[in-house]
């Protein structure tokens, strides 16, 4: 895979993590927002307000990913191990859990 092609793929990534991770703070805030207004909501509303968080949480885990994987290719060749490819991949098809 050359280069432009892996750069490309990280700003895309990134572009989709920033987005997400917008949604997710919108969502959050009007959670948020709902609690305040009427306090019995918090019962319903902690869970989801917390798999958002969840959401933001995982964002930051593949961005580190990312910025580890372009560090290995500024110092030279880039070697995968097999645990890293398959991470890489299922982060690519947004199965990370």
């Amino acid at each position: 895979m050359s280069d432009k092609t892996i750069d490309s793929l990280i700003v895309e990534a990134l572009n989709n993590i920033r987005s997400d991770r917008k949604i997710a703070k919108e969502f959050l805030n009007e959670i948020a927002n709902q609690i305040a207004g009427d306090a019995e909501q918090n019962k319903y509303l902690s869970p989801v307000a917390a798999k958002h968080i969840e959401t933001m949480q995982r964002s930051n885990e593949q961005l580190v990913k990312i910025i580890n994987l372009k560090q290995k290719g500024s110092t030279g060749t880039v070697e995968l191990n097999q645990k890293e490819k398959d991470e890489l991949f299922d982060m690519i098809q947004g199965d990370i859990k």
